[in-house]
């Protein structure tokens, strides 16, 4: 008898011994079986389902179909951060567990015919190296996407710049400035007065209770360059320890700079 790959029958043979099927895949998966729920939790990933759509795939040659499957579950895996790991073991585990079952079914069937072996081979083999090539190409590019948005978000709530007329915004800055978000500031504050045509920048300081010498430094040239672009900076809130390490450190503001005691003061004066 010759072994034809895409036969029915093996369909029906797994169908058959489905139970025993993912009996066999959980004890080749041993790491990944006690997270089974977890991920279905997480996720909304049933790997069980999901293994017996793979393998239809592959034993239907269906390569569309996996590709866009493959795809799915990057995105999937990649949104909820799931372990890479786990997925390796699971789809290895299901390339092991397929071919003893395609063993079983040639057992089965008496034959001991070989010729179709190197086909049978290429078909499963390919077919689950496509799905594994095409989820972590998809993976890793929309977990690259997700970083850029991620940090995207980072850079505009590390820079709100509140318009509140056509000319006059506010830049309230809370908590600690560390050097990347010191350069994000340096960047994009001038880039908004730019493209905003900002004439007067309220910066609230008020939310900082402490600086860096090298953060210092970073919101001198901020000021700095917002003169050398026509806009007049108003500095509020500065507390005393603040002020103190500006004056240690012989920092001297733009003559143009003023600064008043709170944003209040400002809003006031300036609107």
């Amino acid at each position: 008898m010759e072994f034809v790959l895409q036969n029915t029958e093996l369909k029906s043979y797994l169908d058959s011994h489905k139970y025993d099927f993912e009996e066999m895949l959980l004890n080749q998966a041993v790491t990944v079986r006690d997270k089974i729920d977890e991920i279905l939790r997480i996720g909304d990933i049933d790997l069980i389902n999901n293994a017996h759509k793979l393998v239809s795939y592959v034993i239907d040659g269906k390569s569309e179909e996996l590709k866009k499957f493959a795809r799915q579950e990057g995105i999937a895996w990649a949104t909820h951060s799931l372990t890479l790991s786990f997925k390796l073991e699971w789809v290895q585990a299901i390339r092991r567990t397929l071919w003893r079952y395609v063993e079983m079914y040639n057992e089965y069937k008496g034959s001991n015919n070989f010729e179709n072996f190197f086909h049978v081979e290429k078909q499963i083999n390919n077919g689950i190296d496509q799905f594994l090539n095409a989820f972590f190409i998809n993976y890793s590019t929309y977990k690259d996407s997700l970083l850029l948005a991620q940090r995207q978000l980072v850079e505009n709530l590390s820079v709100p710049i509140i318009p509140i007329t056509q000319a006059t915004a506010i830049l309230p800055l809370i908590g600690s400035i560390d050097s990347f978000r010191a350069q994000i500031l340096e960047e994009k504050v001038l880039t908004e007065i730019s493209r905003l045509q900002i004439q007067t920048l309220i910066m609230d300081l008020s939310g900082i209770a402490e600086i860096e010498d090298d953060i210092a430094d970073h919101l001198t040239r901020i000021i700095n360059g917002t003169t050398l672009m026509g806009c007049k900076t108003v500095i509020t809130g500065l507390r005393a320890e603040v002020v103190r390490k500006i004056v240690n450190l012989g920092i001297v503001f733009d003559p143009g700079t003023a600064t008043l005691g709170s944003l209040q003061q400002a809003l006031n004066k300036y609107i």
